[in-house]
């Protein structure tokens, strides 16, 4: 499937949608340039959400960042999931569409958790069939976002980003790069978080998250509760600097915080946007 990307959400900052600020930000929109939102949320057929979601679309671009797709799984992908989210798309017309490479479901049970793939030739032959079956429907090009892992699979046989480049270049799907979980699993694995990002290629780099993480020990838990910690700050600006500016998001998913700190570390993304912006120029 080849695709010519457009880019109708700038390469600035946005921030996550939560049901948590829907009141502020009807009554006071906030000055970012685009939202994120899980489409999943609004598959019910009508109710106050979809009429929420349908004034911030009347003011800002959109981009659906998917959870329930279960890319890397054996199970069939589930239809009728896909067909509302298409249903959405089409009424929406989000920016990008985005999911994560992973499997969330076996034997039809399914778990309330993103799952690492083995990273091998056959696990990258399955899930780029299950991304242009997913992309056939949908009639557009998905984003696949890199996950935080906990485990890793003895069988793998090639790196991470390697394994990403490869589902992008066969697939034509582009690529939504999570800088924290690069640097999360980087601290766990003991692996060197630029090798991944060197391995990507930028024209598949669509869109980048930032979030925050909690730390147990010597492990990092990729919690989305927290500000982006400088070293997480650190390298974006190396990936925004290697890739060129992109659309970044804000991710914050729990102990929501006041929708101006959301808004305050848009602009730090901001800030470092402009700045690889004037000295590329």
């Amino acid at each position: 499937m080849s695709v010519h990307y457009s880019a109708p959400i700038p390469a600035q900052a946005g921030i996550g949608l939560r049901s948590h600020h829907f009141r502020e930000i009807l009554d006071a929109p906030p000055p970012v340039a685009w939202m994120e939102t899980h489409p999943e949320n609004y598959f019910g057929d009508g109710g106050a959400s979809l009429r929420v979601l349908e004034r911030i679309r009347s003011q800002y671009q959109l981009s659906f960042h998917g959870v329930g797709l279960s890319l890397g799984s054996t199970d069939p992908i589930d239809h009728t999931h896909l067909h509302k989210l298409k249903g959405l798309i089409d009424h929406f017309e989000p920016a990008f569409v985005s999911e994560h490479l992973s499997w969330s479901s076996v034997g039809g049970r399914s778990f309330n958790d993103l799952l690492p793939l083995p990273y091998t030739q056959e696990s990258l032959d399955h899930v780029c069939a299950r991304i242009d079956e997913v992309q056939t429907v949908l009639k557009r090009p998905l984003l696949i976002e890199n996950i935080t892992r906990y485990l890793t699979w003895q069988d793998s046989t090639m790196p991470e980003g390697v394994f990403m480049a490869e589902a992008a270049r066969t697939t034509g799907c582009g690529i939504l790069l999570d800088i924290n979980n690069v640097y999360v699993n980087a601290v766990n694995f003991g692996l060197d978080p630029l090798e991944v990002l060197r391995a990507i290629p930028a024209r598949a780099v669509q869109e980048m998250h930032l979030a925050g993480f909690d730390r147990f020990g010597r492990m990092l838990i990729d919690t989305h509760g927290q500000p982006v910690y400088p070293e997480v700050w650190n390298l974006y600006r190396w990936a925004i600097h290697h890739f060129g500016p992109r659309p970044t998001l804000i991710e914050w998913d729990t102990n929501l915080p006041p929708l101006a700190v959301l808004v305050e570390q848009a602009t730090q993304a901001d800030a470092i946007l402009k700045e690889c912006h004037v000295a590329a120029s």
